[in-house]
């Protein structure tokens, strides 16, 4: 092949750079997902380097991420738009108790399936993890819109979610991992929530009037902050899982049973609160914000928390995979969703 002909394939190869990433977009693959992805083969192949202290401890690194992750958060939750959003309560109770009760009492009864194995006993509890997460912020609130929900009331929610999530998510690990956990200890995890999650959020809370706009007008490179902090987070974590081959006893058909798992406890969660929402009366906007909002789950949080809750660090990586599985799988199918429900109402499909 000639230079000239060299150089026309690789212009071309160029040229479908752009052509993936759009691709990817449509079908809900973003950056940040298959960076997700890239930072599990890192942590595969280069194990040591998330495990090793020295000449820097990331592990430390993203101890501190967490703390500037909530007080950004903090920063940017408005006191008086909470205020403004308790008048639909109904709907509100919906999400919350679906978020936090209806979820985890799903996943319980499963418990039993998972006893053969310590390794079967682990996967359960990270199903479990998941489940007692609280919702997501920024893509519940985009679906929403999309759909053409009512916008107020998703952030209203997405916001409380956050904020109940740091105390539920704990009681609710509290129960399992006193017994399948080595050397947790509630009273400490607790207490590391308080420095890590709780003060930081109640600082950003307090300083809103004074530097919230700052958080809105820089709230894209935040996102991107927030984003380097969880692939920091689950590169490190899946390091110390891949390192003491905490891996080793699951095969691809149990990630891939898994990942169908994921997808049917989305799909049974969307229904049931969309046959809720039906039966107390909801209008269509409620309606729309009440599945997207009840039935998602917070990475952020799943990733964030885990440096708290699990002292063990190789069990993190078994711990964030039922959340990455599910963040995927929700990503895909909510965006279908919310798309055709805005076709269907005659929105325009951007959200805007």
């Amino acid at each position: 092949m000639s230079p000239a002909q060299h150089e026309k394939e690789a212009q071309k190869a160029v040229g479908l750079v752009p052509q993936i990433g759009s691709l990817a977009a449509r079908a809900g693959l973003d950056w940040f997902l298959l960076a997700l992805i890239g930072m599990i083969v890192l942590a595969y192949l280069w194990p040591q380097v998330g495990v090793d202290r020295e000449p820097l401890s990331l592990g430390d690194v993203a101890n501190y991420g967490v703390s500037v992750i909530f007080f950004f958060y903090g920063l940017r939750l408005s006191p008086a738009k909470l205020k403004a959003g308790l008048r639909t309560w109904r709907l509100h109770v919906v999400v919350q108790l679906s978020t936090f009760i209806l979820f985890p009492l799903l996943i319980l009864p499963l418990r039993s399936l998972f006893t053969g194995t310590e390794q079967e006993a682990l996967l359960w509890l990270g199903v479990f993890y998941l489940a007692a997460l609280p919702s997501t912020v920024s893509s519940s609130v985009v679906m929403v819109s999309i759909a053409g929900g009512n916008i107020p009331a998703a952030i209203f929610n997405a916001s409380i979610s956050s904020l109940i999530g740091i105390f539920i998510t704990p009681l609710w690990m509290g129960l399992f991992l006193t017994a399948s956990a080595e050397g947790f200890d509630i009273w400490s995890v607790l207490g590391k929530l308080v420095l890590q999650v709780l003060l930081p959020v109640v600082l950003g809370i307090l300083l809103h009037r004074y530097w919230g706009n700052f958080a809105d007008r820089h709230k894209k490179q935040l996102r991107y902050f927030d984003q380097i902090i969880i692939l920091l987070i689950v590169y490190t974590s899946f390091c110390e899982s891949f390192a003491r081959n905490m891996f080793a006893a699951y095969s691809i058909a149990d990630i891939l049973i898994l990942g169908i798992g994921m997808a049917g406890l989305f799909f049974l969660m969307f229904g049931i609160i969309y046959g809720v929402s039906k039966l107390l009366g909801f209008n269509r906007e409620d309606r729309i914000t009440a599945v997207f909002c009840g039935s998602k789950k917070s990475l952020v949080h799943g990733t964030v928390m885990s440096k708290v809750l699990f002292p063990n660090p190789s069990m993190a990586g078994i711990m964030l995979l039922p959340i990455m599985l599910y963040h995927a799988l929700q990503l895909l199918a909510a965006s279908v969703i919310a798309q055709a429900q805005a076709r269907k109402a005659g929105i325009d499909a951007s959200g805007e």
